[in-house]
């Protein structure tokens, strides 16, 4: 008998402090628009609807890794289905070994909800002007962030979720 509460003595310590370590562990997503788009692309409706990014998009694109090296670990790399998104995320999931993952624009909510079980995971999430805001407010559950301007493409947000609290920073670089 007196093993046996010795054991549940110690999986019950254990238990706290596996269940301590697992809420110590902070879910980051960075959430970013797209790079300048080509908006000289002159030619198909779908060239003109899916323009790939311009010069000075290409040169943030290659850029972004070093703007966001405090991040030295980053598990998952989500992307729209738009050659603009792909473009931008690519440099990061190259840098980190990571398969680009499509996600829909369009249903964000489901998405939100996706990203919001992850734990313990870093994440980057590319998106446009109008659904990058959205998805943020989406997780921390206000609207807070209203659409970017056409023009701003130097701007991202960091959401951090940890023991059920979610914090969101606006960085601007």
């Amino acid at each position: 008998m007196k093993y046996i509460f010795r054991y549940l003595v110690l999986a019950g310590l254990l238990m706290g402090s596996l269940n301590e370590l697992h809420a110590q562990q902070p879910t980051t997503i960075i959430l970013l628009r797209h790079a300048e788009k080509d908006t000289s692309v002159a030619g198909s409706t779908q060239m003109q609807a899916d323009p790939p990014l311009s010069k000075a998009g290409e040169m943030r694109a290659a850029s972004l890794p070093n703007i966001l090296k405090g991040y030295d670990m980053v598990d998952l790399v989500y992307s729209t289905n738009f050659v603009r998104t792909k473009a931008t995320a690519s440099p990061m999931a190259k840098k980190f070994g990571k398969e680009i993952q499509l996600y829909d624009p369009k249903d964000l909510v489901p998405f939100a909800k996706q990203l919001s079980l992850l734990i313990g995971k870093t994440v980057i999430v590319v998106g446009h002007s109008n659904t990058t805001p959205a998805l943020v407010n989406l997780l921390i559950g206000e609207k807070t962030y209203p659409a970017l301007e056409d023009n701003v493409y130097n701007t991202f947000w960091v959401v951090t979720i940890q023991d059920g609290k979610v914090k969101a920073k606006k960085v601007v670089y």
